[in-house]
């Protein structure tokens, strides 16, 4: 959160390819908090620790040290402490730190720890680079070392406004690079560019090199989610991306409103409940500047709850009811051991030419069944296909006229895998079996003369559904997408192919669903001159 007030230059929702990324080969698990094999946050037993917590301003409002209690006995396990590394706001010294940390033990929280004078580097005047709150991180190293079971070291607040954040990934492997070489041995928790809200998707494409830049494979990666995740695809799209991707990822701030729109809080909070990632939300108390309605109680009265602080303890997927206390506390329990039953058998439906829906019946889990692999099946090999978070898939980027052979398999928060299901077989059709009727109206809805917006309607101009579809053209300059929402995109040199996001798969008979983008480009930015659909042509718009 930006201290007091947030910039609203935001220019639209990211949603990059999640499918580009291979999660690299773990290295050995650290001791403490550590990120296992999966890509899941765990304790240093290999217990999940799946965070539930609230933001602390300790750093501005130093003699509230009974916050610390009172975020506890709200029902939360973890507290994310605001620090100052002395760029911005007085230094938090060894000796503070040290006490915030006996704090964080004393009431069984696990701290997370922030500088919070990088926020929005390259926008905000006289904010810190990542490499000098790196330098504060080692100025402080007496106060962490020995507390890799409690502490988590959030390297830097939102280090990137929306100029400048290309620079995000090597400035982040960097930071990683120098606090590692000092000696610590931490997990490191590393925020998005973009106030925090990564629209541009720097850190969702970049996230595996810059996980796979720490030689301990022990970052965490946070993601601030305000008005740019204003509706549950969008949230929805961007978690599960880490999760396919076995990244692993927190909402390290939300709220449930804000000066740049509308977060969809409830969507934020049972998206993260289903995945079993962590959130803590902004912030307990003491904002200003117009963002007051973020507080979570009033002048730091825990028995004067704001309706965001009644919202994020005692609502649904609320704190109050899925926060777990650290193993490392006393908390917990018995580690599962138990995996998932076997899924049904899929069955294939809304078969085209490039795509398939899968759905089976769904598999059981004494704690909970956390997401679906899917995998295609070739005699004896079977190749990791998509995930699922639920008990359905929509498959794209199928070759026409092909048998494809698919099996299922149900994981739990543990990790544990259950069999896999019985197998289903299909043919894709030809494309001329396809609905081919079809009209595309393209827009450019902002252009800034090295990149645009761009809006691309598809309608269904016959009488039947379309379920599942594969939009291609061609740019006649360099334009190159850079994020989208409402579809995936593939890109090879100007040519373009579009999968639909779970939203957009079905166009009804005389419906239409519409697609956003932003691309860059250099010279002219001149607009693609025809469109297919299913790989047949499409009239204009």
């Amino acid at each position: 959160m930006r201290a007091l007030t947030r910039a609203a230059a935001f220019l639209g929702a990211a949603a990059v390819l999640a499918g580009l990324w291979t999660a690299p080969p773990a290295a050995a698990a650290p001791t403490g908090i550590h990120v296992s094999a999966a890509g899941r946050v765990v304790e240093g037993d290999g217990s999940d620790l799946v965070l539930r917590g609230v933001s602390h301003a300790h750093t501005w409002y130093q003699t509230q040290t009974a916050s610390f209690a009172d975020i506890k006995a709200k029902g939360a396990n973890a507290i994310r402490v605001v620090l100052a590394s002395g760029q911005r706001w007085t230094k938090n010294d060894a000796a503070d730190v040290g006490n915030v940390v006996n704090r964080c033990k004393q009431n069984k929280l696990i701290c997370v720890l922030e500088v919070h004078d990088t926020t929005g580097y390259g926008e905000q005047a006289g904010a810190a680079t990542l490499s000098q709150a790196a330098d504060y991180w080692i100025s402080v190293k007496s106060a962490l070392q020995g507390q890799e079971d409690y502490v988590i070291l959030n390297i830097g607040n939102e280090p990137y406004g929306n100029q400048g954040y290309e620079a995000w990934t090597a400035d982040t492997k960097a930071a990683i690079t120098k606090l590692r070489g000092a000696g610590f041995n931490n997990a490191i928790m590393v925020d998005a560019p973009n106030w925090g809200q990564d629209w541009a998707g720097v850190m969702r494409a970049n996230a595996a090199s810059v996980f796979a830049a720490d030689p301990d494979r022990n970052t965490i990666f946070s993601i601030h989610m305000y008005g740019v995740y204003n509706t549950a695809a969008k949230v929805q799209d961007y978690l599960n991306a880490f999760v396919t991707a076995k990244l692993p990822l927190v909402v390290g701030e939300f709220g449930n409103m804000h000066s740049d729109g509308d977060p969809d809080e409830d969507a934020i909070m049972g998206t993260a409940q289903q995945l079993g990632l962590g959130y803590l939300g902004w912030s307990w108390s003491g904002n200003g500047g117009g963002v007051e309605y973020l507080d979570m109680v009033t002048a730091f009265d825990p028995a004067q709850l704001t309706p965001w602080g009644t919202r994020i303890f005692n609502g649904p997927n609320g704190i109050a009811a899925t926060a777990k206390e650290a193993g490392i506390y006393g908390g917990g329990g018995d580690d599962d051991l138990v995996p998932p039953t076997t899924p049904g058998t899929p069955a294939a439906s809304d078969v085209t030419s490039t795509g398939a829906r899968l759905t089976w019946t769904a598999s059981t889990d004494n704690v909970g069944v956390t997401g679906y692999d899917i995998v295609r099946v070739t005699g004896t090999t079977e190749t990791p296909w998509s995930t699922s978070s639920t008990a359905s898939a929509t498959l794209t980027s199928l070759s026409p006229s092909t048998a494809y052979t698919f099996a299922v398999y149900a994981r739990d928060a543990a990790g544990l895998r259950s069999p896999r299901s019985a197998t289903v077989t299909f043919t894709t059709k030809s494309p001329d079996q396809n609905p081919g009727q079809c009209k595309v109206t393209y827009k450019k809805a902002g252009d800034w003369g090295s990149g645009f917006q761009g809006d691309v309607q598809i309608a269904n101009t016959g009488t039947t559904a379309i379920d599942g579809w594969t939009l291609t053209w061609t740019f006649p300059g360099n334009q190159v997408i850079q994020n989208m929402w409402g579809g995936t995109p593939h890109q090879t040199g100007a040519d373009v192919s579009v999968t639909p996001a779970d939203y957009t798969r079905r166009i009804p008979a005389a419906g239409s669903v519409t697609l956003g983008f932003i691309a860059n480009y250099s010279g002219t930015n001149s607009s693609p001159a025809s469109f297919a659909l299913n790989g047949q042509a499409c009239t204009l718009g």
